[in-house]
């Protein structure tokens, strides 16, 4: 049995694809084979909102699920809508990696460093507004493009190639991406999540498959106990999965779109799950944080933190500051 593995052709994805099918044929003992899927968000320009979303980067994946094209997808798991997709299942997330967010600059210079009006760019609204919030006299720019494109925004970076644009002071990405790619050495500053709290999901990834395929759980019919089902019961992470169900949740009960200014971060902390989540201000002017904590350590309890979290932010005026709907 080979095990086709789904995955975008950008350099970032075909990296995090590899790594995890190595460990799914080094557990499985099976052979792999990468399936490139071209997604909508891979041939249009324009802003990712415009676009429909982070569901583009995604679409085109599930429907080769779902159509049997191949037998497992590998998703960031911040480009994941909420929703369930019918006959598909989050078979697997692996152990999570940096979660923060980190400024790329000229001269290795920090946040706090730049010079007055400085150009900084981002894909991100959630970054351009906590930008905002920590230094309201940037001049913030939308920007896209894979990793190294954007990278190359910034004169004098470790890496870029001599053609490169350089129009920008500094980009913000995640450091999971940078260090998936082998270019931390990029990085002049590491945010806290005091200062950025980074994406529901940032630093995970989603290893998506047919729910036919999917590990059986306890007391269920439903799934496979195969060898493949095996595997990728064997890559999940269930402090990681309890993490991400907390941060999703917020998200899902504040009904946020794509291009809503939302951060959220979960741990876990011996019997404890912690959750911070925040809705900003697009312009920076306002941000609403709430944090709370559960020792319900299920993906039920870890569901209700997130809700819960969320109603507190809409009691503090979430809705009023950010458009939540906006995709």
């Amino acid at each position: 049995m080979t095990v086709r593995i789904g995955t975008r052709a950008s350099k970032l994805a075909l990296t995090q694809t590899r790594q995890t099918a190595d460990q799914l044929a080094a557990v499985g003992g099976f052979p792999v084979e990468l399936v490139h899927i071209t997604t909508e968000g891979d041939v249009k320009t324009g802003s990712l909102s415009q676009m429909g979303g982070t569901g583009v980067f995604v679409a085109a994946l599930r429907d080769a699920l779902l159509q049997e094209s191949c037998d497992v997808a590998v998703h960031s798991l911040k480009d994941l809508p909420t929703g369930a997709a019918l006959g598909l299942t989050i078979a697997a997330t692996p152990r999570r990696v940096d979660v923060r967010d980190v400024l790329c600059a000229r001269d290795g210079l920090k946040l706090a460093d730049l010079p007055q009006g400085a150009k900084v760019g981002t894909g991100s609204p959630r970054r351009a507004a906590q930008l905002r919030a920590a230094r309201p006299d940037l001049d913030v720019h939308d920007i896209r493009g894979n990793v190294d494109t954007r990278l190359g925004r910034v004169p004098g970076l470790p890496g870029n190639a001599e053609t490169a644009p350089g129009d920008l002071d500094a980009v913000v990405l995640a450091a999971a991406g940078l260090e998936r790619i082998g270019r931390l050495d990029t990085v002049s500053e590491f945010f806290e999540t005091d200062v950025m709290l980074p994406a529901p999901g940032q630093g995970s990834l989603a290893i998506e498959c047919r729910t036919a395929d999917a590990p059986r759980t306890a007391g269920s019919t439903q799934g496979s106990q195969g060898v493949l089902a095996q595997a990728l019961a064997a890559l999940n992470d269930e402090d990681t999965r309890l993490a991400v169900t907390a941060e999703r949740a917020v998200l899902a009960r504040l009904e946020a779109g794509c291009a809503a200014p939302v951060g959220a971060f979960a741990s876990r902390k011996g019997s404890m799950l912690y959750l911070e989540a925040a809705v900003c201000a697009v312009d920076g002017t306002k941000i609403v944080r709430e944090k709370k904590a559960t020792d319900g350590l299920t993906e039920v309890g870890a569901t209700l933190l997130g809700i819960e979290v969320a109603e507190l932010l809409l009691a503090a005026g979430a809705a009023e500051i950010a458009d939540l709907a906006a995709s």
